[in-house]
């Protein structure tokens, strides 16, 4: 039973020691970089909100104007 436990801690010890060595290969972007994709992001959300609330307007008032609800 104690042979299994050491066994366990050992490979958890190298996953963690895996993942570290990982994260030091991961180039982070910069903040100007992340700023600018956060823009664009907010940019286009807004954009297409626009465009469902206008055709989703559109077919609101065709299908008033076909079925006078």
């Amino acid at each position: 039973m104690g042979e299994n436990t050491v066994k366990k801690t050992g490979k958890i010890k190298e996953f963690f020691k895996g993942v570290k060595s990982e994260f030091k290969k991961i180039i982070w972007p910069s903040l100007r970089t992340v700023a600018n994709n956060t823009g664009v992001v907010i940019a286009v959300s807004i954009l297409i909100g626009i465009i469902i609330f206008v055709l989703d307007w559109a077919f609101s008032a065709g299908f008033m104007a076909i079925f006078g609800i």
